[in-house]
């Protein structure tokens, strides 16, 4: 009997023990919360930060339970979870690797409505549900599989909330990237009218580039208008290495070829090894230019091409009511001299963050209201230092493969 008390009272202790681990965990949480929210309403006067470069790298079609699931600190599920497909089969969430592509399975759907099945108003359940979405949704990888995302993500800052803007497609997100605001919940070739951060920052005289890789740069759907600041990749390199850099600058991954499995920017069917390979190239051009001590590089993903996440997306200020419901968590990390290391922000930012941060520095008008009342991603910063130091990480390159 003796036994059986002892082993009920060890039983007891670890659940105890756990309960007051996650109370810990949601009391830190918290107070981290409390911290960023009280930074960003005590930010430095923006012409005294000391930030004279903002680089975004825009990724494309992963969530973060899918690539970051695994971060210690941060809230990530990867093992352990199962969701039902549409016959009611239950499929258990499972590691990808050695499959770094996808080829032979189905893109997972990402799309207004199928994002909307995985939703399931709150319950995140329906990943395998929508579309022809799969087994390989709900498949992730681990810190081993990713050579520069399993490093840099443990060393510099990662918010943990960061979603994507809309729950829709890649052209949608990309749109508020730029504007705040969509003209399409779909994937569209119209030419777009709406007013963007590069009209602001022309306005006020910043300077801004706008550059890309292999395939179409997605500010070339304003048609001409922003011509003269579209710029190739290599002057990007360029103006890394020259110090150079504009005030502001758009970094579009290569994103042509990606059905076939032969693009750079993580969408699938292209290698997860590849864009890590890239987002390690730009990485490091940035580190080692002489602009790097006024810099803040932000490296995300437009929207979470259908990969599963656990974590409710919350709704958003927004004029456009198909618009209010923002998209499942993406990777997103912010590195600079005046970025927190191996630090965890647990403040809800998503795209319409960056130009939040953008305006606040350059002293710029909100594009509309969804701007206005974004979080800004400043507040992640640590403006009582600035740390030079950067890691340089052994990121091997890779070449994708035809699908």
């Amino acid at each position: 009997m003796a036994r059986h008390v002892t082993a009920f009272t060890r039983r007891r202790l670890l659940v105890l023990g756990g309960a007051a681990i996650a109370a810990q965990t949601r009391v830190g949480n918290a107070a981290a919360r409390g911290l960023e929210l009280a930074a960003q309403q005590h930010l430095p006067a923006p012409h005294k930060s000391g930030i004279e470069h903002i680089v975004l790298l825009m990724m494309e079609n992963r969530s973060f339970d899918h690539l970051l699931g695994w971060l210690p600190g941060a809230d990530g599920k990867q093992s352990g979870l199962s969701y039902k497909d549409r016959s009611g089969q239950t499929h258990a969430t499972y590691p990808l690797a050695p499959d770094f592509q996808g080829c032979g399975h189905p893109d997972p759907d990402h799309s207004y409505e199928g994002g909307r099945i995985q939703f399931d108003n709150g319950k995140c359940d329906g990943f395998l549900r929508s579309g022809k979405s799969d087994r390989y949704a709900i498949g992730y990888y681990r810190r081993v599989d990713l050579p520069f995302l399993g490093n840099a993500a443990r060393d510099w800052t990662v918010c943990d909330r960061y979603f994507s803007a809309v729950m829709s497609e890649t052209y949608p997100n990309r749109s508020y990237a730029h504007a705040a605001a969509t003209e399409s919940m779909v994937d569209t070739d119209i030419v777009l009218t709406l007013p963007t951060i590069w009209d602001r920052l022309a306005e006020r005289g910043v300077s801004g580039v706008s550059y890309h890789g292999i395939g179409d740069p997605f500010l070339g759907n304003w048609g001409t208008k922003f011509a003269r600041i579209i710029h190739r990749y290599e002057a990007f390199l360029a103006a890394c290495h020259k110090g150079r850099l504009p005030h502001v600058a758009y970094v579009d991954p290569p994103r042509g070829r990606g059905e076939a499995g032969l693009s750079e920017d993580d969408h699938p069917f292209g290698d997860v090894r590849v864009g890590d390979a890239f987002m390690n190239q730009v990485y490091r051009a940035v580190i080692a230019s002489p602009n790097w001590p006024s810099t803040v590089l932000v490296i995300t993903f437009d929207e979470w091409g259908g990969f599963f996440d656990h974590v409710p997306p919350p709704r958003a200020v927004d004029a456009n009511p198909q618009a209010v419901q923002r998209g499942f968590r993406v990777p997103c990390l912010v590195i600079s001299p005046f970025a927190r290391r191996r630090h965890i922000a647990h403040t809800v930012f998503d795209h319409t963050s960056v130009l939040r941060m953008i305006e606040w520095r350059w002293g710029l008008r909100p594009l509309n209201g969804r701007d206005r009342a974004a979080n800004n991603l400043a507040a992640a910063l640590d403006f009582s230092r600035r740390r030079l130091q950067a890691p340089r990480y052994a990121v091997p390159a890779f070449r994708s493969k035809p699908c």
